[in-house]
């Protein structure tokens, strides 16, 4: 995939809101070329939790538009992704009520086992809704809230994700997709409903909750008293999940396995089987498309080995083979496996263990995590010895690709194609324009086309060592998962 500086086709915009900043692509939607790109960066708190203002999330939304410069106004469709889980809670006016809960913010950790213990166990919400609540999910976040701070549940007029409360700024209508409500806990993924017994549960109105539109739906167009330097009339896709919207990016096929490096780590794939995994490790989300994406994540992965890094003053990539050292780069607790409150753990430290053989543990740490949900994620018969896609932030890293093919013994093809979340989102756009499906739209695109990394041998000891620690670490580790 290339960039030009001229079109071929109608332009389309898609935007990625993640959790740190929102990234826009226009792109013509005949070729896939991306002709202007903006960028503008939104503030996380760094307290107790972590959250958000969603203005600030429009406002950077105006401004990554306003440096792709008078192209934007000729796009003929726009569809908006978003860092999935987040909890936006709006007034009587639509302004929000406060800040946004993310998706890391662990604080409902207690009200994610209330809810467990009170609806039957994991099979249960495994069955119902496809994946068993923890604290990065939207229900217990809502949870937390009306215990906490009662006031801000009642003053609460809308309820919303982050994807929803941007798409709804552009069409003045409250919408949400499959993709991204599945992420919820409050979405049954049967019947491809909100749940009203969850939701009486804890105590919130589904009037406060915006319609599910259909895969492919144009679900408004953009307002003519829109900030946004589009056309009155431009159309609106449904958006999605960020990570419904890589896997449209790249075209995804069912059985493809995909690794994303991020801030958070994922594993996923597309399957057409409905997921339901009652040990939580694999959330059973819903794509963009009509199928299915199981995935399981953890929190820690780019973030934390890049702390580590700066902790012992080297380079990202100045990693060292060898030693006996083992690192559970736990920074910000877990999700998989599930420890929410879990902190670091250094295992083995010698007098001889080097700096760059500590930081390669991290690295090694943070993939064994992943690669443990990978066969969880796959279908039976998927094939285990196909190229693992690897994506995100990390993934033109030498150290983190090594690590992938070291620990996995797997080839590793790495897309040339980078913001793939905003790709997904343009290509989403793209369907609403021509009835296209989206991930064939992307296929034409060749956005999944890059290198592939050859397999090495996969390191059993270093995979058997982690595990050992994982094991003698289980009694602490079980009172760290209850808060005690």
């Amino acid at each position: 995939m290339s960039s030009a500086p001229s079109a071929q086709g109608p332009l389309v915009v898609g935007v990625d809101s993640s959790t740190q900043s929102t990234k826009v692509l226009v792109v013509d939607a005949a070729t896939g070329q991306v002709v202007a790109s903006g960028q503008a960066p939104h503030r996380v708190s760094s307290g107790e939790g972590r959250e958000s203002d969603p203005r600030e999330w429009w406002e950077a939304l105006c401004a990554a538009l306003e440096q792709c410069g008078p192209v934007a106004r000729e796009a003929a469709a726009v569809s908006v992704a978003g860092q999935q889980h987040g909890l936006v809670t709006l007034g009587k006016d639509g302004a929000p009520v406060r800040p946004a809960l993310l998706w890391n913010d662990v604080r409902s950790a207690a009200q994610a086992r209330t809810l467990l213990e009170r609806f039957g166990g994991t099979k249960e919400w495994a069955d119902r809704v496809g994946s068993v609540p923890g604290p990065s999910s939207t229900v217990t976040k809502w949870a937390w809230l009306t215990e906490h701070e009662p006031a801000a549940a009642r003053a609460t007029s809308a309820v919303r994700l982050p994807h929803d409360y941007l798409t709804e700024r552009l069409t003045g209508l409250a919408t949400t997709d499959r993709g991204d409500v599945s992420g919820t806990g409050w979405w049954a993924s049967a019947p491809e409903t909100y749940d009203e017994e969850i939701l009486g549960m804890v105590g919130l109105d589904p009037a406060l909750l915006p319609r599910v539109a259909r895969p492919g739906e144009i679900v408004g167009t953009v307002r003519g008293d829109s900030a946004l330097p589009f056309s009155k009339g431009t159309l609106v896709a449904p958006g999605t999940g960020d990570n419904a919207a890589a896997a449209l990016g790249l075209g995804l096929r069912p059985g493809t396995p995909v690794l994303s490096l991020g801030t958070s780590g994922t594993v996923y794939a597309v399957s057409e089987r409905r997921p339901s995994d009652p040990t939580g490790t694999v959330a059973g989300f819903a794509d963009a498309r009509g199928a299915w994406l199981p995935l399981a994540c953890t929190l820690n992965c780019t973030l934390a080995v890049d702390r580590v890094a700066a902790l012992l003053r080297l380079d990202r990539e100045a990693v060292e083979p060898g030693g006996t050292v083992t690192l559970l780069p736990y920074l910000d607790g877990e999700r998989t496996p599930d420890l929410p409150h879990a902190s670091g753990m250094v295992h083995g430290l010698r007098h001889d263990t080097t700096p760059g053989q500590l930081l390669q543990a991290a690295y090694d740490g943070a993939v064994h995590s992943l690669l443990g949900a990978l066969d969880l994620v796959l279908d039976e018969d998927a094939d285990r010895s196909s190229p693992l896609l690897l994506i995100g932030g990390g993934a033109r890293g030498a150290a983190w690709q090594n690590t992938v093919r070291r620990l996995s013994g797997r080839p590793v093809q790495v897309p040339r194609a980078q913001e793939l979340v905003a790709l997904g989102a343009a290509a989403q756009a793209a369907g609403v324009l021509t009835g296209e499906d989206p991930g064939a739209i992307a296929r034409r695109w060749g956005t999944a086309h890059g290198p592939v990394l050859d397999p090495v041998e996969r390191d059993e000891a270093a995979l058997a060592r982690i595990s050992r620690v994982l094991s003698d670490a289980a009694p602490l580790t079980k009172a760290v998962r209850q808060g005690e």
